[in-house]
């Protein structure tokens, strides 16, 4: 990925003035109180622009990318898909099962790694030809069923996937030709989801807003393998059996076993690449409760490996910018507790007449807007348009404050209970939103609106006099306002987004657009298809004046989805224009046809630019104030897909069209 110098230039000279006059004319040190609070609000700006500064700076270091892959050789090193489960549901689980034996490479084995003990799940091994393993003690959860599995198989190399990800047929072949080198002790892919995760779904952003693990896959990890500090990520990767056995196996000491496990391959010598493909994909969590039950893990596990082993300060054999690269990946999680500060600092002026940061209309305008508005307009394009600016900011705020409990229980000694992300949708109704998430949320609006209401002219001197504080400047009024509002108006957005939008069930939808025919009663109507699932799909139709009626509960044939192949698709919803259908009775040999189109195919995954903030905004704000409709027949949550054979990548999110990718706005 090509590179801005001199962006990050002229970022850094902006950022060194800013902290300039930030440390030698911004502070309030007219009394005790004002003092401890501007003082407070400078330490949580610099934990942020430390992580800011440092990602920053590593993207001018030498690009290393992942190496071609070398042919796969004769014969083939064998490898071991190990897929462990913990009460995902059945059908999941054999999704991702048969996406690992579909895997195009000539020697591998899927080993089902069942940590709830479920005989059906053994009756699906036997049944597909997978090794099913069963632990009678079910200690170290993740690490400790990983671990158990290496003691009985023997491939050379180790493929870890989730129960809910499924693997696209060239993943072996893809990354096991990077292993010729004996010195490569892992190679991680990126993760990605079939499905919109609850913040995406429940503003209904499929089109305007990228999952949040885009910036981490396509700027943080890139820079990671020019510094081989490659962070393993869980799932989706291939481990070198001997690095792992030479490092004891998975570490369990900490719920991140990945990234304890990753760090101390890197320790050991080995090198280690991140191949920036998308070859796998898998369920990101259907609710915002489980989303931030998720980040809290993350969050809280990351910060156990400096008590482990794997401890980036502490272990040998890692080079300094390694150390600093590892570091600063499990420190992030300190910016929470950072950004809620700088979230309750226009608090102090509208609440208590303080004013912690002392703006002058100069400093305003020459020091402080020209490095925000840069920060701003550069990220795009910094983050390999990832990301924008603003709109990503919603994941934070929605899970601040569990995350921000999170990290300071863990920092003190007292990590959260594990719990397994959960992978199936529970009801269809909407339940309500979880007070653990709302209530916080509320709680900083209402402060917000009374501070606001304290900022209104004539009342914050009184305020101030109250308080026996200095006046502060009008410079210093204004940011404050504008700082309040953006405030509330990111927490409304937070706040509607803990609102889980109703699902039917917890099958994947996707945007795909292939023309198709639908041949009923002896004629053939010509459509386009626009969305498709393994139950159904949803098709806009051509005029014709001599095709044949179509109606509900008609008994059609859909081809063209799958070459030579003819699906049964039973009509349920007609539409002006459209018809929406479920599929018939399915032979074995067009399950597959159909499973490999929608989960397996090569090059199935679109790599999507991040739109342009200022189109998205008012779209964004206006669905605040909308109502969330269940999903229905062409009202659905949709993520893009490659056509088949089609190579290039999708246009930015925002520019596709409205039925392809999202529901339209009045629904």
């Amino acid at each position: 990925m090509t590179r801005l110098p001199w962006a990050v230039l002229l970022l850094t000279l902006l950022g060194a003035r800013y902290l300039a006059w930030r440390f030698t004319a911004s502070l309030n040190l007219a009394t005790p109180l004002a003092a401890s609070l501007s003082l407070l609000t400078l330490a949580a700006e610099l934990v942020l622009l430390a992580g800011f500064f440092l990602q920053l700076w590593f993207t001018l270091l030498p690009e290393r990318p992942a190496p071609a892959a070398d042919p796969i050789p004769t014969p083939a090193p064998s490898v071991d898909v190990l897929v462990p489960s913990c009460g995902e549901p059945a059908d999941l689980v054999e999704r991702c099962l048969r996406g690992c034996l579909a895997m195009d490479y000539p020697s591998h084995t899927v080993w089902l790694l069942d940590d709830s003990d479920r005989p059906e799940l053994a009756e699906l091994c036997d049944r597909l030809g997978c090794r099913y393993v069963a632990r009678r003690e079910h200690a170290h959860a993740k690490a400790g069923n990983l671990n158990h599995a290496l003691r009985l198989c023997k491939g050379e190399l180790v493929a870890v996937f989730d129960a809910d990800v499924v693997p696209l047929q060239p993943f072996l072949r893809r990354t096991v030709g990077l292993f010729a080198d004996p010195a490569v002790g892992f190679v991680q892919t990126p993760q990605s989801y079939m499905n919109a995760d609850p913040v995406m779904r429940n503003l209904r952003l499929e089109r305007w807003l990228l999952p949040d693990e885009e910036s981490f896959y396509r700027w943080i990890q890139p820079t990671r393998q020019n510094l081989n500090a490659v962070v393993c990520a869980g799932t989706s990767f291939v481990m070198r059996r001997e690095a792992l056995e030479r490092v004891g196996g998975f570490e369990t000491a900490t719920p991140s076993e990945d990234l304890a496990t990753g760090i101390r391959i890197t320790a050991a010598g080995y090198r280690n690449h991140y191949l920036s493909e998308k070859l796998s994909a898998g369920l990101a969590p259907f609710t915002a409760t489980a989303m931030a039950r998720q980040r809290c893990r993350w969050g809280s596990g990351s910060l156990q490996t400096l008590r482990t082993g794997a401890d980036p300060l502490r272990i040998p054999g890692l080079s300094p910018l390694q150390r600093l690269a590892y570091s600063e990946g499990i420190l992030h999680w300190f910016t929470f507790p950072a950004q809620l500060v700088l979230l309750c600092t226009p608090l102090s002026l509208g609440l208590l007449g303080v004013a912690p940061i002392l703006f002058s209309g100069d400093a305003l305008l020459t020091v402080a807007m020209p490095f925000v508005c840069s920060q701003l307009l550069l990220t795009r394009w910094l983050s390999g348009h990832a990301r924008a600016a603003i709109l990503p900011e919603l994941y934070r705020w929605i899970f601040l404050v569990p995350i921000c409990a999170a990290v300071v229980a863990t920092a003190l000694g007292r990590p959260r209970r594990f719990l397994v992300t959960p992978k199936a949708v529970v009801g269809r109704g909407a339940s309500g939103p979880d007070p653990g998430l709302l209530l916080p949320l509320l709680v900083l609006l209402a402060l917000q609106l009374v501070a606001l209401w304290n900022l209104a002219p004539g009342r914050l001197p009184l305020l101030a006099g109250q308080q026996g504080v200095l006046p502060v400047s009008a410079a210093t009024v204004g940011v404050v306002l504008g700082w309040s509002l953006l405030n509330g108006l990111l927490l409304l957005l937070a706040i509607r987004s803990c609102w889980d939008r109703p699902h039917r069930d917890g099958v994947p939808w996707f945007a795909l657009s292939v023309p198709v025919r639908l041949r009923h009663r002896g004629g053939i109507v010509h459509g386009r298809l626009r969305a498709v699932s393994a139950t159904g799909a949803e098709l806009g139709l051509e005029r014709a004046e001599d095709g044949p009626t179509l109606q509900a509960a008609d008994s059609l044939s859909l081809e063209g989805l799958v070459p030579g192949v003819a699906l049964p698709f039973l009509a349920m919803a007609l539409e002006s224009g459209a018809i929406g259908g479920v599929w018939g009775p399915l032979t074995p040999s067009q399950r597959d046809e159909l499973d490999t189109l929608i989960y397996r195919r090569e090059g199935l995954w679109p790599t999507l630019r991040a739109p342009f903030e200022l189109r998205t905004l008012p779209l964004v704000l206006l669905r605040t104030l909308q109502r969330v409709a269940p999903e229905s027949w062409f009202r659905r949550s949709l993520i893009p897909q490659l056509p088949p054979l089609v190579g290039l990548p999708l246009p930015r999110r925002a520019d596709l069209p409205a039925r392809a990718a999202a529901p339209d706005p009045a629904r």
